[in-house]
């Protein structure tokens, strides 16, 4: 395809605030070995416990590189949703394009994440709320209203989060109802009609039971108008939802606690803002998947034919222009203390999800390649552990099973009963596990672990193209590992050392528009399995500084990258299946330079090579090769006794691709993006409440989210994360 003039902005690398980030990060841990600290000074660095491995360790003793996000402290950072996390974890990006819907989340770790949001293809990175995974990750809840922490683990983890999870995995953490009274009320407005309203209730019931409740509503404004269909319900980016959590924990002894929680989601909104380049001197194959209707072109395409402003959307058809997404769930937790020894823990779920989306390709008037598209999925999951501390030994070990059936439905109605469907796509999957991981405290300083879980997974999918339904199923089976030594040094810095293994069950081609020509290739990729072999060392070097840094290299076998192109029948994706090793190093720190002054930086850097396959050289897609972020904050006391908090966070993501092919006109080459956010919060003295002004990506960074060259046109998705400066008020009581 050519590259037309204009279509693409001149590449601009700005690292000179990641260059700042890097050299305060190593200048931070240079002033902190300075520093001296009497022994009988106040830490002030808060000491962090986690569930990564499943049970409660301080996060300097789990032996893998995990980032940490207090609940309470999420908004103060501009963390509203799981796309917001991506921006301050190294080596972590999230995106969110999914059939141009505005509230899909494809988190991306150390190169490997979820590419295609269709039914037959599994995320590389596995979602946990509550111990409950996550199948899907279009149409969920991600208000983060609730949170007791949020934990992102960086590589493999087959062994104890199973498959789905060869990149990583992240945990999201509610607060369970307790014995303390208490509300919280936010409220939020601001630019691009902001307006966010969040309850949040606990209160124990009697000796036996507490409750809390969480509810909220939030909305914002659209980047552009629908030019060509004057009666669209919704702007081009325009987002409003309601959702809610309830939780309901019944502890009849000090043994034994059980734990059912509720919670759904509702939103409706304007089709994400995106663009196209096409190319002007189109090939057969783009003619060949026109489908004409009124008005109908009377040439070749021209960009000329999209709408001037870029976050404006040309297309003539109204059913693209509106998305909305539906989830609910209903989980059952229940914890036993067998004895002083031993722990049992059941996990029952079962969860729904849908969404309405879907793309005019072409991003014009005329009814050419547009795909509205229904997707809903169902899944149950139940997980039981046994856990267990005799001396020096620890163990965790457990059984899974978890199903789920699901569907996607593409075309000119896109109606799951009758009507003419482009694509009709059902599958239903099986996943079940035994796992087991063992610690032994072999010294003081010295700790042994290692785990096994055998995983069998079985998939069955019905595909129909226009031409009549292919059926097909396949199996799979895998050992997952993984072996770690952590060592205690004697300045309490803990070195550790692990080989875990991950594992992916094979996936079947998302659009099979193949079919037409080859009805053989409804087939499954193999095995998708990852070795990663990483040292590090973290922990509190004094009082006032906390690190950590990880260097890891990891090997991926039989990994399918997904590929788009236009077609005969429509909008084809099929697997491309590649060898890849990443290897990079990461770096997290926070340094309290004074009582008032907080400095943290997060640096990520990887090096991502593909083998070649036949005779192309890919790329791993969304995968920058330098992430950083810092966040100063300063604490400001005032006469009164009221403090003034002020925080500014900066977060850098290098050049990617937005596919795995880096073609030579660039023109999949999603720039690098520099945001800024910043935070003032004023709380009075003996007071309950908080009012603070806010400010998201203040500089206005315009920045894509993807980008897929077809062959005949780009399409240029763009991110819906615009300027927005408001006021956010708190109070509890």
């Amino acid at each position: 395809m050519k590259q037309h003039p204009n279509t693409l902005p001149k590449v601009n690398t700005r690292l000179s605030l990641a260059a700042v980030a890097i050299a305060t990060a190593f200048s931070g841990m240079a002033l902190a070995d300075e520093e001296k600290v009497q022994q009988n000074e106040e830490k002030k660095i808060e000491t962090i416990q986690v569930t990564a491995t499943k049970r409660t360790q301080v996060i300097y003793e789990v032996p893998v590189a995990i980032s940490a996000f207090n609940g309470d402290a999420l908004a103060k950072q501009g963390i509203s949703d799981l796309t917001d996390v991506g921006k301050f974890v190294p080596n972590l990006n999230v995106t969110g394009f999914s059939a141009g819907h505005t509230s899909s989340a494809n988190p991306f770790i150390r190169g490997i994440g979820l590419q295609d949001h269709l039914i037959t293809t599994d995320p590389g990175v596995s979602v946990y709320v509550d111990g409950v995974y996550l199948g899907r990750q279009v149409g969920q809840n991600w208000n983060l209203g609730n949170i007791e922490r949020i934990e992102v683990l960086r590589g493999p983890q087959g062994t104890l989060y199973g498959r789905n999870s060869i990149g990583g995995a992240i945990n999201i953490i509610t607060k369970q109802p307790d014995e303390v009274a208490l509300t919280k009320l936010t409220l939020q407005g601001g630019s691009r009609g902001r307006l966010k309203t969040e309850l949040f209730a606990n209160r124990e019931v009697n000796d036996m039971l507490a409750v809390n409740l969480n509810a909220g509503y939030n909305q914002r404004n659209g980047l552009g108008k629908f030019i060509n269909v004057p009666d669209a319900k919704y702007d081009v980016g325009e987002t409003k939802e309601a959702h809610g959590r309830f939780s309901a924990k019944l502890t009849p002894n000090d043994d034994f606690s059980l734990v059912f929680t509720a919670d759904a989601n509702d939103g409706d909104g304007g089709l994400r803002p995106y663009t196209v380049l096409i190319d002007e001197v189109p090939t057969g194959a783009y003619y060949s998947g026109m489908r004409f209707g009124a008005p109908t072109p009377t040439g070749p395409l021209r960009n000329a034919d999209l709408a001037a402003n870029i976050y404006d959307n040309a297309t003539g058809t109204k059913e693209v222009t509106e998305v909305n997404n539906k989830a609910s769930g209903l989980s059952l937790t229940a914890d036993w203390n067998l004895n002083d020894e031993l722990t049992t823990k059941a996990v029952f779920s079962n969860r729904s999800s849908e969404y309405k989306a879907g793309l005019d390709d072409d991003g014009t008037i005329y009814v050419l390649d547009h795909y509205p598209e229904r997707g809903e999925a169902d899944q149950t999951s139940v997980e039981w552990q046994l856990s267990g501390m005799y001396g020096d030994w620890d163990f965790v070990s457990g059984l899974y099973w978890f199903e789920e059936e699901g569907k996607n439905r593409q075309g000119a109605d896109s109606r799951f009963n009758g009507g003419a469907n482009k694509l009709e796509l059902d599958q239903t999957s099986t996943s079940r596990a035994v796992f087991a991981n063992v610690g032994y405290q072999l010294t003081d300083e010295l700790r042994l672990a290692g785990g096994l879980r055998f995983n069998k997974d079985k998939k069955e999918v019905l595909a129909d193209v226009g031409i009549g339904p292919f059926a097909a199923s396949d199996e799979w089976s895998q050992m997952s590992y993984d072996l770690s030594a952590s060592y205690r040094l004697e300045n309490g810095m803990n070195l550790y050392g692990s080989i875990q293994s991950g594992y992916q069950s094979g996936q079947f081609p998302a659009r099979p528009y193949c079919l037409f020509g080859n009805p053989a290739c409804l087939v499954a990729s193999d095995n998708i399995t990852a070795v990663n072999y990483e040292t590090g060392i973290k922990g509190q070097l004094t009082d006032t500084f906390s690190m950590s840094i990880a260097l890891f290299n990891t090997e991926f076998e039989d990994l399918p990258y997904q590929v788009s192109t236009t077609a005969a029948g429509g909008f084809s994706t099929t697997n491309l299946v590649v060898s890849q090793t990443s290897r990079g190093v990461e770096w997290e720190s926070t340094w309290y330079a004074t009582d008032a002054f907080k400095l943290h930086t997060a640096i990520g850097w990887i090096d991502v090579d593909v083998d070649e396959k036949d005779g192309v050289k890919p790329v791993a897609p969304l995968t920058p090769e330098l992430t950083a972020a810092i966040g100063p904050s300063y604490e400001f006391a005032l006469a009164s006794g009221a403090t003034i908090t002020a925080r500014l966070d900066y977060s850098f993501r290098d050049d990617m691709y937005g596919e795995p092919s880096s073609d030579p006109g660039r023109l999949t080459l999603v720039q690098s993006r520099e945001l800024v956010n910043f935070d003032i919060a004023y709380s009075p003295a003996n007071a309950d409440w908080t009012l603070a002004l806010y400010g998201h990506n203040v500089f206005d960074e315009r920045y894509d989210n993807a980008r897929l060259n077809t062959g005949d046109y780009v399409l240029r998705i763009l991110s819906n994360d615009a300027s927005e400066f408001g006021v956010r008020y708190n109070i509890s009581f």
